[in-house]
């Protein structure tokens, strides 16, 4: 198991958890391989210290993390595999609104349009906008092979 540094072409760092370099090449190429905060496929490996299991463990402070580069996890104490199942039910019990997502998101706000569950993409600037209206968006990082499924 290899596990890379990553980071997109919005400055979103994270892990990758490889079975070799070659299955990360391999993901690379074949565009698998994306950020599970905005899904942006423009990913690149960063320079990553050694990892030497020494049994004790240390958790870095606030200040040390920030010193970083890293703030809080998006899903701190949260198991990939439960993060995967949450995804996945929000994927089959919402509509799927593409990138008219803020637009309808304004209109179901309001009562332009009949209150329902949706999901789909927006712009970050699009994003903050909503909330400036009130409006409670929340930003997943859906896997591709789950973008475009039917609910």
């Amino acid at each position: 198991m290899i596990v890379y540094d990553l980071e997109c072409e919005n400055s979103h760092r994270f892990e990758g958890w490889f079975g070799s370099a070659d299955d990360y090449d391999t993901q690379l190429s074949g565009k698998i391989l994306s950020c599970p905060m905005c899904n942006s496929g423009n990913v690149v490996r960063r320079p990553s210290a050694s990892y030497v299991n020494t049994g004790a463990v240390e958790k870095p402070s606030r200040e040390k993390q920030k010193a970083m580069g890293g703030g809080a996890q998006q899903y701190a104490n949260v198991s990939p595999e439960i993060v995967a199942r949450v995804i996945e039910h929000i994927v089959k019990n919402t509509e799927d609104v593409g990138n008219r997502f803020p637009e309808e998101a304004r209109k179901i706000h309001y009562n332009e349009a009949p209150e329902r569950h949706i999901r789909g993409t927006a712009t970050s600037q699009d994003v903050a906008s909503l909330r400036d209206e009130g409006i409670d968006v929340v930003s997943l990082p859906v896997p591709p092979h789950l973008v475009n499924k039917i609910h």
